[in-house]
């Protein structure tokens, strides 16, 4: 039965190494995303819906400043028309036609800024997962660890 149950403690303690290490790999990636998609609008310089007072510099690069973003977007395109539908009266689009091409350049750009808002949110929950299964492979271990010097005082008194 102690064997047993210092095998249960070693296991417990493998699990969490695991644990740690599965949630600081879930940490690096969101961390290493977030950077990568900031990057990428930052390169886009992509600076409507931001408030007249941002700096020059000032890009759209987080996930409220998209959304702010999108929205903006979304409201000018519905000024052309309400929907896509709309905006094509039965007929096919047409790439020449001004209004058919500034329509669909508006969905476009609003979509690669709702897209970055859920990247972002991704990154967001990815980090906290990985926080979550750090914390959760420390009281592991430390269940661990507790049980494993159960187990040996057990074995030490029965060795007595």
């Amino acid at each position: 039965m102690l064997r047993i149950s210092q095998y249960l403690a070693i296991m417990v303690l493998v699990l969490a190494v695991v644990s740690v290490a599965v949630g600081a790999t879930f940490i690096y990636q969101a961390v290493e995303k977030d950077s990568w998609m900031q990057e990428a609008m930052r390169v886009e310089k992509v600076t409507l819906g931001l408030p007249e007072s941002a700096a020059k510099d000032e890009v759209v690069d987080t996930a409220e400043e998209a959304q702010i973003a999108g929205d903006t977007i979304r409201e000018h395109r519905r000024n052309i028309a309400a929907t896509y539908d709309e905006l094509l009266a039965g007929e096919r689009y047409d790439p020449t036609n001004q209004e058919h091409l500034s329509y669909a350049q508006a969905l476009n750009m609003e979509n690669y800024l709702y897209l970055a808002v859920l990247g972002f949110g991704v990154a967001t929950v990815i980090t906290v997962t990985g926080v979550f299964m750090i914390l959760m492979g420390i009281a592991i271990g430390a269940t661990g660890v507790a049980l494993l010097g159960l187990v040996r005082r057990i074995s030490q008194a029965g060795q007595a």
